[in-house]
């Protein structure tokens, strides 16, 4: 029996946090938010924290993963202060990895947008234990992001499939046309697909979460973590509303 997560999102851009709203990142402003009035990434982590009793966050570094510039600080601030960090860091190599783990990363994001293949991403699992590696599934508008050449393939299923075959146990499904818009998960059903292939494998998605009944169409769908950020700072889903959600519990599908 597992319950699922909320992990919230803190998407960064020259250092702060902004509203990621369909992947428009030329478009993407620091948040406002009904829980907190400075938009830094301490403050809306405490927030997090201290109103909605979260701890684990996700981290979209879009200043790593556009410029190659990782908000090292931010994650040793945050980690300092007790919070789990997944990193998405724009990782292209394993190289990229070791200063993202000694800043304080709990898990290191291995993004299809930015991640070269399979071979290396089994080489990064090696290196840090596959343990503290996710593997992200990049889509827009349900198509698979990022130089395809060495997955061999633009299936994004078969991309999921090959990331689990090179040694992740968690993998993260998100279409970025989707995020912020509120406008529904559209991920569920290759969700579904890939935890049918591989019974032990954690699926996490994102992206279009309006309010609690989407956690709960998650949940019986056996999602184990769910990001969710818009729908937080605009109060559509508050402490009460993630205490219900989680406080259930879902029961893993035996493998095929």
């Amino acid at each position: 029996m597992i319950a699922m997560q909320v992990l919230p999102v803190l998407d960064l851009l020259h250092g702060i946090v902004v509203r990621g709203v369909g992947g428009r990142r030329d478009e993407y402003r620091p948040v406002e938010s009904r829980l907190v009035v400075r938009p830094d990434a301490l403050s809306v982590a405490r927030a997090f924290r201290d109103q909605l009793g979260l701890t684990r966050i996700y981290i979209a570094d879009l200043d790593a993963i556009l410029h190659r510039q990782p908000n090292l600080d931010v994650y040793r601030s945050l980690s300092q202060e007790g919070f789990e960090l997944l990193v998405d860091a724009g990782l292209r190599n394993v190289e990229s990895a070791e200063p993202i783990v000694g800043a304080g990363a709990t898990q290191l994001i291995a993004g299809l947008e930015t991640w070269p293949g399979p071979d290396e991403l089994a080489c990064l699992c090696d290196a840090v234990g596959s343990e503290r590696v996710i593997f992200s599934l990049d889509l827009k508008n349900g198509h698979a992001l990022g130089d395809l050449n060495k997955w061999k393939t633009t299936d994004p299923c078969e991309i999921g499939c090959r990331a689990v075959q090179a040694g992740v146990a968690e993998v993260i499904v998100l279409d970025l046309a989707q995020v912020g818009t509120g406008s529904g998960i559209t991920t569920v059903d290759l969700c579904r697909r890939l935890m049918a292939r591989f019974g032990d494998l954690r699926v996490i998605t994102g992206g279009g979460v309006r309010e609690v009944s989407d956690l709960f169409r998650l949940q019986e769908a056996g999602i184990a973590a769910v990001l969710v950020a818009s729908s937080l700072h605009d109060g559509m889903i508050g402490r009460a509303d993630l205490e219900m959600a989680t406080r259930q519990s879902i029961v893993k599908k035996p493998r095929n």
